[in-house]
């Protein structure tokens, strides 16, 4: 059997999209039926302008106005809307991207963001690529712009997104529930009490981790006042991603509390950290999510950005996985009442377990080095059904 040359692409648009291709490069690497396999970043084979459109922008406005994001969110969730202009504005700016996929000649392209997506799909219908094209959702849900007129395969996160995809007019051949690939150091078990003598936590004590996310962009020292006020012995671990600022106003604030609360930065111990929890506090992105399901961890959900993160919310509460804090002034109430009803809280770690696929990455792995499908193009009636069928108008 010839072994697969395997090209990855993200876009650093925030942090998830990177993590899911991360993880997928290691489990591709780690296959002897795989030659070679890269994991770029598109946005670096771009202009500055489009760069920071995509990546300093995105994060500004999660910083400063999340509601923009929730209306861009909603306005652009039509099949095709933006289709036209994106496209052509992505491959003006793509012309590097478009010369090093050619040059490496990959037999597998995989794709964790919607931008490199089009760039891809047209090289092959014009005949001028022929790989393997998959699209790997980083969400629960999907949005409209990861539609793609020519692909081979989608992997999507839940059942309801894959009905979804066919009640647009998707092939169900074409559409593989996998879950968002995480870490394949997600599958694996740590023991729970020598994880917390290491990090000097009390084996005994009800566990919370917060988390501001990789970016540190949360109310998080609202979070962890209100933790103070907490009726529960507790211990919480607050996980700062890359804000130093923030890891340093969080000690100063804790340092009477140090004997219950770690903080700390950035951290690549994401997973043992989640194994040792009892519940997660922080904000339901993709990669966040799938982490916690895969650790069977329940959720307090607070501070969503609106659109995908609002989504995500949508269906953890509906599978029983989370609660969620619309009021920061009610948390530590919320979470009283949840530990004072442990049989809850472990019917929401069973539930979140139900919902976790801790060998995602494995399983889009297997699946794309056996595929042998040929690509589909969608045409021009077809891309208008599917535009119909979202609108919920009969074709």
């Amino acid at each position: 059997m010839t072994k697969k040359r395997v090209l990855i692409f993200s876009a650093s648009a925030g942090t998830g999209h990177v993590k899911a291709a991360e993880s997928l490069a290691k489990t591709f690497a780690r296959d002897p039926r795989v030659e070679t396999v890269e994991h770029k970043d598109a946005l670096v084979y771009t202009n500055k302008l489009f760069r920071d459109f995509y990546s300093k922008l995105y994060v500004q406005l999660i910083r400063s106005a999340p509601e923009v994001l929730g209306w861009v969110y909603k306005s652009s969730d039509e099949p095709w809307k933006t289709d036209q202009l994106r496209l052509r504005l992505d491959r003006l700016s793509s012309m590097p991207l478009i010369r090093f996929i050619r040059k490496f000649r990959p037999d597998i392209t995989v794709c964790t963001h919607f931008m490199p997506v089009g760039i891809i799909s047209h090289l092959i219908s014009i005949g001028k690529l022929d790989a393997h094209l998959s699209i790997v959702v980083t969400d629960l849900d999907m949005h409209a712009m990861w539609l793609s007129r020519v692909f081979h395969r989608y992997f999507v996160a839940i059942q309801e997104t894959k009905v979804h995809l066919e009640a647009l007019g998707l092939p169900p051949e074409r559409v593989t529930v996998s879950g968002i690939p995480v870490d394949p150091l997600f599958a694996e078990p740590v023991d729970r009490a020598e994880v917390r003598y290491r990090n000097h936590l009390d084996p005994n004590r009800t566990t919370l981790l917060v988390s501001a996310g990789a970016l540190g962009v949360t109310p998080a020292e609202f979070v962890v006042a209100r933790l103070l006020q907490l009726r529960h012995d507790v211990q919480a671990v607050v996980i700062c991603g890359r804000n130093d600022e923030l890891r340093h106003r969080l000690k100063e604030m804790l340092a009477p509390h140090s004997e219950r609360f770690k903080v700390i930065g950035y951290t690549e111990k994401m997973n043992e950290f989640m194994k040792i929890s009892d519940l997660f506090i922080g904000k339901p992105g993709g990669i966040t999510t799938a982490e916690a399901l895969a650790c069977s961890l329940p959720m307090i959900i607070v501070d969503p950005i609106p659109g995908q993160e609002e989504r995500n919310s949508d269906h953890l509460l509906e599978n029983g996985c989370a609660l969620k804090a619309n009021e920061l002034t009610t948390l530590a109430w919320k979470i009283d009442q949840l530990l004072d009803c442990p049989e809850k809280l472990l019917k929401m770690r069973e539930n979140a377990g139900a919902m976790g696929r801790p060998n995602s990455s494995r399983s889009i792995v297997n699946t794309l080095i056996d595929d042998d499908l040929p690509p589909l193009e969608l045409d021009k009636g077809q891309r208008e059904a599917i535009a119909q069928a979202a609108t919920g108008e009969m074709p």
